[in-house]
């Protein structure tokens, strides 16, 4: 089954947004099990920032570790549906912490 990143050295590694699948110039690294939720060791995915931030302004870390564990699984939240149907349409590669202070 093929890759869907560049594995060769000789090859630019892009920065794929695992969530949107848009390319974008950073990705960080997002716990598909919330630390807080023993995910420490657990699997990640890269995603943009639009995305983590949005993930983490619209689900709590106790939906993301029971329901929404995999890449595949947030794809199908309702929760998250308008705004993929945004972004994925978007060039916006930065938006403001929406989380707020805590």
């Amino acid at each position: 089954m093929p890759t869907a990143f560049p594995t060769s050295a000789a090859e630019p590694a892009g920065n794929q947004c695992a969530l949107c699948e848009r390319e974008v110039q950073r990705t960080s690294r997002h716990h598909l099990v919330p630390r807080e939720e023993g995910g420490r060791h657990g699997p990640t995915a890269d995603l943009c920032q639009p995305c983590h931030s949005t993930i983490h302004l619209l689900l709590d870390n106790k939906a993301l570790a029971r329901r929404y564990a995999s890449i595949e699984q947030l794809r199908t939240a309702q929760e998250l549906q308008k705004y993929l149907h945004w972004i994925r349409r978007s060039r916006v590669e930065r938006i403001s912490n929406r989380r707020g202070r805590r």
